[in-house]
């Protein structure tokens, strides 16, 4: 259980976004869980008095691979510090020509084609199956959206995150596929990051910066040069964003039960938890 709420919101920030420095009477701590270290130490602050949190998914250095994040340890840290709201962001490749870089993106579904990353808090004597129809949090989603377009930033809502397994960027016949598939934006941590977050009972929000056009488009293909071009454009807008709608999430909240869903998505009766499993979720099934 939480102890202490040191946070009531987390951002967790992708490709880029390693710190934010908006955030004042700054702080760092280091936390151990059952799952061993999240990513980086987290960094707490105060935005127009919101008590907040920041991790830097790839870490500080950007040396995690995008299949190596301990998302579990993400999880469980940011929920053990009283996190409630996580909102997320991400670079992506755009597989739509009206997803033009530099632009955001707050999709409502994704497609997880990742391969062998634990993705789930569930195992070890302890079943459940939380329903997924709706992954994300759209009222947050909703308010960013609105917030984004009144700062002027070019953004579009709805569509599916395509999560792919890296670290190489996509082939031209993958590419392609995806795109007959209808998907819109592609990216290579997303997927993980939110079955967990529905598991520990967070309202999840993603918000994804397109920096390229993946490797559909003649004479656009994507590389990391590329990306690191468009990132810092989308960096500065997305800590604008941040900024203004930080305090205005605080206030209104969410209007679905998110952190209800896994208590109603257990299978096995707690009287036959085992003790060592138990002991390793307790903070995610009752806190």
């Amino acid at each position: 259980m939480v102890n202490k709420v040191l946070a009531e919101i987390g951002v967790i920030g992708g490709t880029g976004l390693y710190a934010m420095k908006e955030l004042k009477i700054v702080k760092e701590i280091k936390v151990k869980t059952p799952f061993g270290y999240p990513s980086d130490n987290i960094i707490l602050g105060t935005l127009s008095g919101i008590k907040a949190a920041f991790l830097p998914r790839h870490g500080r250095k950007h040396a995690i691979l995008p299949g190596e994040i301990n998302q579990r340890a993400n999880m469980w840290a940011l929920k053990s510090i009283g996190v409630k709201t996580i909102i997320s962001a991400s670079a992506v490749g755009s597989l739509r020509q009206e997803l033009v870089p530099t632009h955001f993106v707050f999709p409502d579904q994704f497609v997880d084609q990742t391969k062998g990353r634990p993705s789930t808090f569930f195992g070890g004597g302890i079943v459940g199956h939380v329903p997924m129809a709706e992954p994300f949090c759209m009222s947050i989603s909703d308010m960013m959206y609105k917030e984004a377009k009144k700062l002027g930033i070019t953004c579009h809502k709805g569509g599916t995150y395509c999560c792919m397994e890296g670290p190489g960027f996509s082939t031209k016949a993958e590419s392609e596929f995806h795109r007959k598939m209808g998907y819109s934006i592609i990216g290579m941590t997303m997927a993980t990051e939110a079955k967990l977050a529905r598991e520990a009972g967070f309202h999840y929000a993603p918000v994804s910066l397109v920096t390229d056009y993946d490797c559909w488009k003649e004479g656009e293909e994507v590389d990391q040069h590329k990306v690191s071009e468009t990132v810092q454009a989308n960096v500065e807008n997305i800590r604008r964003l941040l900024a203004m709608a930080i305090p205005l999430v605080a206030k209104a909240g969410c209007r679905n039960d998110c952190p209800s869903f896994v208590k109603n998505s257990l299978l096995t009766h707690k009287e036959n938890f085992p003790a060592k499993t138990y002991a390793k979720l307790k903070l995610i099934l009752e806190g």
